[in-house]
């Protein structure tokens, strides 16, 4: 398995241990980044809850696991192979949610696609454009894939309804913002 294939397998385990453990309405959270019709849609999990209404309802979910904390930024795709021309996940994914997630330190996220993309598309021009090869699973080619470098605390201060969490020994701690 490839390093970037573990960082991904990692985020989605985690996340997944972070929705089961924390959300008490949950019901189940079942893994689907393997099944062709979902990563046609971009969608990592299948997160089951019990809404207040006593409803089960099925929120679908992208996770994005990254191993660059220290700069500061995420990283939105908005080009996922550039010799192919294929739109980035950020831009098409079917998610109600984006998890994203810093492996190496725990920390988590959770941003609504329905106030992120929006914003995003609106801002998008504000935010350097960036490339990075990806490595293909078997053998040694790469592909390029494209996004926009965007600061973390950028996001946090003009879109609203963005949840954060850390994790630690005992479990996931929400994260206040100061101010």
């Amino acid at each position: 398995m490839t390093y970037t294939a573990s960082v991904a397998k990692r985020a989605a385990a985690d996340v997944t241990h972070f929705l089961e453990s924390t959300w008490p309405h949950t019901i189940a959270v079942h893994n689907v980044e393997d099944d062709p019709a979902y990563q046609e849609m971009d969608v990592d999990l299948l997160w089951s809850i019990v809404d207040g209404e006593g409803n089960l309802r099925i929120i679908p979910v992208e996770v994005k696991g990254d191993r660059y904390h220290r700069t500061g930024n995420f990283f939105f795709e908005t080009v996922s192979n550039e010799g192919k021309g294929t739109a980035g996940c950020f831009l098409y994914t079917k998610a109600d949610w984006l998890f994203y997630y810093f492996v190496e330190i725990g920390r988590l996220y959770c941003l609504p696609m329905h106030g992120i993309r929006p914003w995003f598309d609106a801002h998008m021009h504000r935010f350097r454009e960036r490339r990075t090869s990806t490595p293909v699973a078997r053998g040694q080619d790469r592909y390029i894939t494209v996004g926009r470098l965007v600061p973390i605390q950028t996001v946090l201060d003009e879109v609203p309804g963005i949840l954060q969490y850390q994790k630690t020994e005992t479990g996931w701690e929400p994260v206040v913002e100061a101010g």
